[in-house]
C-alpha cells in the first residue's frame, strides 16, 4: 500500500492545476510559504487508504486476499481520525469502480494508486491516480473525493487534475492500447449527488495538453497575470499576503461611483460573484496577522492578546466523587441525554439504523441556501401558484 501521507508532489501538481492554469505566477509566490495540511485533508487521506485496500482486494485478490485486507483495515481503524462511516463511503466508491470495470466488453486492465508522468506536457509533472481502467480504445480515470461540503463539490467536467492524469495514463499505455476515448469520473460519496462523469476524445485531451504546457511555462518563470478569485485562491499558500488578491478585494469593497441609489438584481448577482472572496480573504488575513504577532513580528495597529479563558478539571472523576461524598445529589451532576439522530446512525451503521429506526424519522426541507447557477440542486421558490392562491376554500 502506498503511503498516502508521504506522497511526493510536483511543483506544478495535478491537484493544484486549476490554480496554476488560471493564475500562473501564484506558483513561485507560494513557494515562500510552508506547506499546510488540515484535519479534513488528513481525514481524506485516511479514507483514500481504505479505498485503496478495497480496490486491491477486488482486482488483485490472489496477491492481496481478504485476510490481508482486514488486517490492514484494523490498522487504519486505530488511527485518530478514523470514522466508521468511512467503511460505507469506501464501499460506494468500490461499487462504482466495479460497475465501471464490468461495463467494458472484456475485463479491463486496472491500476490502483498509479503514479503517472505527464512531464511531456508539464515540466517535471507527475501525480497519483486513484484508479485507471484500460480496455479496447478507452482509458477511464476514476478519482475518490471525501469532501462533504456542497461548496466543495468537485465536477469531472473538464477537470484539469483528471485531464493531467489522463495525459499521464495515455503516455504510459499508448504503446499497448489504441487509446481514442477518455472517460473521467469523480466519486464523492458524502454528497447526495456526488458522482460526476465526463468524456472527451483523445484530440480534445491533447489540445488541453498543449494549453497546459503554455501555462506551465509561464508558471515556472513566474510570469503571466495574477487572477485572484474565491476558487483560485482557496488553497494557494500565498493567499493571505498576495497583493493582487488584496487590491482586488479592497477595490471591490470600497469602490465608490455615482450611480442610481438602488442596485438592480443583475448587479446583486454580479456583486455576489465578484465579492465571494472578500470574507474569505479577511479570514485568511486575520489568521496570518495573528500568527505573525504570536511569532514576535509586528503588524502595525494590531497585537495578539489572550482570549477568554476556559476552565477544565484536572481529574473529573475525583471531582465528581468529592461532590457526591459531600452530599451533592448525583442527579444534579449527571444528565442522561441520548445521542443525536446523526450520531446514532454513525455509531451503529446505516444498515442497522435503516432496519430498526428509519420508520421513526421524518425529513424536513432544508433551510433555503443561495448557490451559483451551476450547482446541480433544483432551484426552489416561495412563489405561490395561481391555482393555490385562488383555489376554492372548503368551509
Amino acid at each position: 500500500m502506498i503511503g498516502h501521507e508521504n506522497r511526493s508532489h510536483a511543483l506544478l501538481s495535478a491537484s493544484g492545476a486549476y490554480r496554476w492554469l488560471k493564475c500562473p505566477p501564484s506558483v513561485l509566490l507560494g513557494e515562500e510559504f510552508p506547506d499546510e495540511e488540515s484535519d479534513a485533508a488528513r481525514e481524506g487521506t485516511l479514507a483514500h487508504e481504505l479505498c485503496e485496500l478495497k480496490l486491491r482486494n477486488y482486482f488483485f485478490t490472489t496477491d492481496y486476499g481478504k485476510r490481508k485486507m482486514n488486517k490492514d483495515i484494523k490498522k487504519l481503524q486505530e488511527k485518530e481520525l478514523w470514522q466508521n462511516e468511512m467503511l460505507e463511503h469506501s464501499d460506494t466508491y468500490l461499487e462504482y469502480v466495479k460497475s465501471a470495470a464490468l461495463s467494458f466488453d472484456n475485463q479491463p486492465y486496472a491500476a490502483v494508486e498509479k503514479r503517472v508522468d505527464f512531464s511531456k506536457y508539464v515540466p517535471d509533472g507527475f501525480g497519483t491516480a486513484d484508479c485507471i481502467l484500460l480496455g479496447g480504445d478507452t482509458v477511464w480515470i476514476i478519482d475518490f473525493k471525501y469532501g462533504k461540503s456542497p461548496d466543495g463539490r468537485v465536477s469531472a467536467s473538464q477537470n484539469p487534475q483528471m485531464m493531467l492524469y489522463a495525459l499521464g495514463a495515455y503516455e504510459t499505455y499508448k504503446m499497448l492500447y489504441p487509446i481514442k476515448n477518455i472517460k473521467l469520473s469523480i466519486v464523492q460519496p458524502r454528497l447526495p449527488d456526488g458522482i460526476s462523469e465526463w468524456e472527451c476524445t483523445l484530440e480534445q485531451l491533447l489540445e488541453f495538453g498543449a494549453y497546459a504546457n503554455q501555462r506551465a511555462m509561464l508558471a515556472i518563470d513566474g510570469k503571466g497575470e495574477f487572477n485572484p478569485d474565491h476558487h483560485t485562491c482557496k488553497y494557494c499558500k500565498a493567499r493571505a499576503k498576495c497583493r493582487a488578491r488584496a487590491e482586488k478585494n479592497v477595490e471591490l469593497a470600497f469602490f465608490i461611483d455615482k450611480k442610481p441609489p438602488l442596485i438592480t438584481n443583475d448587479e446583486v448577482g454580479d456583486y455576489l460573484l465578484k465579492g465571494a472572496d472578500i470574507s474569505k480573504w479577511m479570514h485568511d488575513l486575520i489568521n496570518y496577522a495573528l500568527q505573525e504577532c504570536l511569532s514576535g513580528r509586528q503588524i502595525r495597529g494590531w497585537k495578539a492578546v489572550e482570549g477568554r479563558s476556559t476552565r477544565t478539571w484536572t481529574d473529573e472523576d475525583e471531582a465528581l466523587k468529592a461532590l457526591i461524598d459531600n452530599g451533592i445529589p448525583e442527579a444534579i451532576l449527571y444528565k442522561n441525554v441520548p445521542l443525536t439522530l446523526s450520531q446514532i446512525e454513525k455509531e451503529i451503521g446505516k444498515e442497522q439504523f435503516e432496519k430498526y429506526a428509519v420508520q421513526f424519522v421524518v425529513k424536513s426541507s432544508g433551510k433555503p441556501t443561495l448557490v451559483q447557477e451551476q450547482d446541480k440542486r433544483e432551484a426552489i421558490t416561495l412563489k405561490v401558484s395561481a391555482n393555490e392562491a385562488f383555489k376554492e376554500q372548503v368551509v
